[in-house]
């Protein structure tokens, strides 16, 4: 069975940085594509980043131009500039394979508080 792994989140203060990591257990052989997502209290979930295999990425506006993801085999990284207050949210990571196949990760939180 498939498992993402998530390590990167913590707490930190508005204008830090933090970088997430998600990485698979097993190869997945058929991957399309890999991203994250995140889910504030109170609020839907929200993507805020993907990168598919043959490299191409996007990032939602509300993040662009402070976050980066970028991504290698069976590993997606998430790197987060200029936090703020608003960036709080479980941060959540998915893979999607050619074959119809969804992962989805545990989640790690991301507080940014002073």
């Amino acid at each position: 069975q498939v498992q993402l792994v998530e390590s990167g989140g913590g707490l930190v203060q508005p204008g830090g940085s933090l970088r997430l990591s998600c990485t698979s257990s097993e190869s997945i052989v058929d991957m399309l594509a890999m991203g994250w997502w995140r889910q504030a209290p109170g609020k839907q979930r929200e993507v805020v980043g993907t990168v598919a295999v043959d490299g191409s990425t996007h990032v939602d506006d509300s993040v662009k131009g402070r976050f980066t993801i970028s991504g290698a085999k069976d590993t997606v990284y998430l790197q987060m500039d200029s936090l703020q207050t608003e960036d709080t949210a479980v941060y959540i990571c998915n893979a999607f394979t050619q074959g119809g196949k969804s992962y989805s990760g545990q989640g790690t939180q991301v507080t940014v508080s002073s």
